[in-house]
């Protein structure tokens, strides 16, 4: 048996529910035209809101413009003032999930939803508010882990651009992404080493396959999810199957470091677990998944099963601090219908969702568009979900991509929950 592997997270945090509208999820708009017209209709700008057609921001705009014109010392790039004219009007709704896209950042977007691009194998994260890019974890045997990249790693430069607080993830992880072959060096500050960290990798194409399984000890099924993109329910199904067929008799299901992906591949998958025909108390019909409120507290849509299909097996979830978005969507069903324990510590708290609108230039913008509520109607935004029972792991197993079951605590309780005898001499091979 190979060995258990703990693996902190699966993609940078721009997946984190964020793309449901490229699988077809929820009532997106198409913007149809790039001034103010929708599907939806016409919109009007006589609200109060700020209006980048009225004269006073003309006029204000052509004097800046004349300012740089005549003044600026150095050459104009006027793609880049483009770029970030359209950057700047997401940037000021003060939303860290609202973003726009490039017409290359959003075909790497999609490209990233497919399960494979050209990169060094590191998952980041980027933290709202001092915008420090860290990793979460290197991807098991990517040119990033061969390189000695560790989770909790801080990128300070790329090649020879220092990050700066201004900088989005977006554009950091274009920076580390490049073509296959090609050389990056990645400065990273490392905890408890006084100097930075030099880390010269060269790039290569990196599948993500973002299910593994096997049998952890007598009939105990185990299954990692690393991320949801299109390839996870598939992947997640013959997990279960597979380890069905072989006998299990219970499961655990590792979600920690998850930090979300697609709403339509968590749907799926729930509705591979709960009988259609179950109920939860606040719910409004049998098998309800997940439903999206706007602004004005309006429901958008309903997730509901209806593929007549469920597990009855004794599950346990896995969630940390990292398991976020449609890794919560998936533990707040599991938890309301009492199809898992859930151990670890409280999850992210990630309870908005994000869609894609593509630009008629091939750009793109993702704007928080509602939030979601579990099947009993609760809201778990900047909240959290609250394990069952709360483990957390010593801070420098933290660090460990390979975790030895002995130093994880959470695994240990999960498999004590469901009756079995932790056996190091299985799990550790």
């Amino acid at each position: 048996m190979r060995r258990k592997k703990f693996k902190l997270g699966a993609a940078s945090l721009i997946m984190i529910m964020g793309i449901a509208s490229l699988s077809g999820c929820g009532n997106s708009e198409k913007v149809s035209d790039t001034k103010n017209t929708t599907e939806k209709g016409e919109i009007t700008l006589d609200d109060g809101r700020f209006d980048p057609n009225s004269d006073e921001v003309k006029d204000k705009t052509k004097e800046i413009e004349n300012y740089i014109r005549y003044y600026y010392y150095f050459d104009e790039d006027p793609e880049k003032e483009a770029e970030s004219y359209y950057d700047g009007i997401m940037k000021g709704l003060d939303d860290p999930y609202s973003v726009y896209y490039t017409k290359e950042e959003y075909q790497q977007l999609m490209e990233d939803d497919s399960g494979t691009y050209v990169g060094i194998g590191c998952m980041v994260t980027q933290d709202a508010e001092t915008k420090a890019v860290s990793v979460i974890r290197p991807i098991q045997g990517t040119p990033a882990e061969k390189a000695g990249m560790l989770p909790g790693d801080q990128i300070i430069k790329i090649d020879d651009i220092e990050l700066t607080s201004d900088m989005e993830l977006e554009n950091v992880v274009k920076m580390i992404r490049g073509e296959e072959g090609t050389e990056v060096t990645v400065k990273v500050k490392r905890e408890g080493e006084k100097d930075p960290i030099a880390l010269k990798i060269t790039r290569a194409v990196v599948e993500n396959k973002t299910v593994s399984y096997e049998m952890g000890q007598d009939t105990l099924g185990y299954i990692q999810v690393d991320q949801f993109i299109e390839n996870t329910p598939d992947q997640f199904i013959e997990a279960i199957d597979t380890l069905t067929a072989q006998g299990a008799t219970a499961l655990i299901i590792d979600l920690r470091g998850n930090p979300g992906g697609l709403l339509s591949s968590v749907v799926k998958m729930c509705d591979y677990i709960i009988d259609d025909n179950a109920m939860v108390e606040g719910a409004d019909k049998a098998g309800d998944i997940l439903y999206t409120k706007d602004k004005n507290d309006k429901t958008i849509d309903k997730y509901s099963c209806s593929d007549h299909h469920s597990v009855d097996l004794p599950i346990v979830l896995l969630v940390n601090e990292y398991s976020a978005s449609a890794s919560e969507v998936f533990t707040s069903c599991m938890r309301d219908y009492g199809k898992a324990k859930i151990v670890g510590t409280t999850t992210f708290g990630k309870g908005i969702v994000q869609s894609i609108l593509p630009l008629k230039d091939g750009s793109a913008i993702k704007i928080t568009m509602a939030k979601y509520y579990t099947p009993s109607m609760t809201e778990i935004h900047k909240i959290g979900i609250k394990p069952d029972v709360e483990v957390d792991l010593d801070d420098d197993v933290k660090k460990m991509v390979t975790i030895p079951l002995e130093k994880d605590k959470q695994l240990q309780e999960a498999i004590k929950l469901l009756g079995f005898t932790p056996d190091p001499t299985i799990w550790d091979k």
